[in-house]
C-alpha cells in the first residue's frame, strides 16, 4: 500500500494547456496557444510556477520534442544540424542547467530556427529557465538569443488562485473539501499545482479505500502512509 500511495501522489493527468491554472499568467498561456512555426517563447520564473508543465503541454504532439536537463546534448545538436527537420516545435526546459555541450547545441538550434523561420520548414521554439535571459549563467551569445522573440515571466499562484483550483479539482471528483482541510493543504503542502491536484486525487482514493470521510486526520494519515519507512530507508 505504501509504495502505491507514493505513486498515487505523482501527477495523474498529462500536462496540457487546458489543465494549466493560469492565475496571473494568462498572457503567457494565450501566447503558447497562438504559437506558430517561426516564433519563439522564453518562459522564466521560480520553481513551481509551471514552466515544465507548459513546455510538456506544448511538446505533447508527435511532431514536437521536449528536451530537459537529462537529455543528450549530442542528440539536440544533431537535430539542429540535420538536413531535414522532423519537428514543428522543440521545447528546451531548465536552460540554466545546460553544460557547455548543451549550450553549444542550443546555440546551433537557435541559429537553425532563425535560418528557417520564414520558410515552410520553420519550427517553433519554446524555452524555460529560472531567471531572466540576461541573468542566465550561460555564454553571452546564448543569453542574447533567449531574448530574440517573446519573453514571459511566470508568477506563482496566489493562495486564492490555488484554493479556487483545488475546489475545482475536488468538484470534478465529486468531493467537497472542508475549510480545515483546504487551509492545511494550502499552508503546509507544495505550492505546485501538479502535486496539489495529485494530492486531491490520492485523497479521494484513500477515503474510498478506508471508508472514511475526508477530514484533516484522514489527510495526515494518507501523507504519513506515503512516507518511506525507516527499514526501507536503510535497505
Amino acid at each position: 500500500m505504501t509504495q502505491q500511495l507514493i505513486l498515487d501522489l505523482l501527477p495523474s493527468s498529462p500536462a496540457s494547456l487546458a489543465n494549466f491554472v493560469a492565475g496571473d499568467n494568462g498572457a503567457a498561456l494565450e501566447a503558447l496557444r497562438a504559437l506558430r512555426p517561426g516564433r519563439a517563447i522564453y518562459l522564466w520564473g521560480a520553481a513551481g510556477a509551471g514552466r515544465s508543465h507548459l513546455l510538456q503541454a506544448v511538446a505533447a504532439g508527435d511532431d514536437a520534442l521536449y528536451f530537459d536537463r537529462d537529455g543528450d546534448p549530442a542528440a539536440l545538436k544533431e537535430i539542429a544540424t540535420a538536413e531535414t527537420l522532423r519537428y514543428r516545435l522543440i521545447a528546451v526546459d531548465d536552460v540554466q542547467d545546460l553544460d557547455q555541450a548543451g549550450q553549444a547545441a542550443l546555440f546551433a538550434l537557435y541559429n537553425r530556427w532563425r535560418e528557417v523561420a520564414a520558410t515552410g520548414t520553420g519550427f517553433a521554439l519554446v524555452l524555460a529557465g529560472d531567471r531572466a535571459p540576461l541573468a542566465m549563467p550561460l555564454r553571452e551569445d546564448l543569453r542574447t538569443r533567449l531574448g530574440w522573440d517573446l519573453i514571459f515571466r511566470l508568477e506563482l499562484l496566489s493562495d486564492e488562485d490555488r484554493a479556487q483550483a483545488l475546489r475545482k479539482r475536488a468538484g470534478e471528483r465529486g468531493l467537497q473539501l472542508s475549510s480545515e482541510v483546504m487551509g492545511w493543504i494550502l499552508t503546509h503542502y507544495a505550492r505546485d499545482m501538479g502535486r496539489l491536484s495529485a494530492l486531491v486525487d490520492a485523497l479521494d482514493r484513500y477515503s474510498l479505500e478506508k471508508h472514511r470521510a475526508i477530514t484533516l486526520p484522514l489527510l495526515k494519515d494518507l501523507l504519513a502512509s506515503s512516507q518511506p519507512t525507516e527499514e526501507s530507508d536503510n535497505s
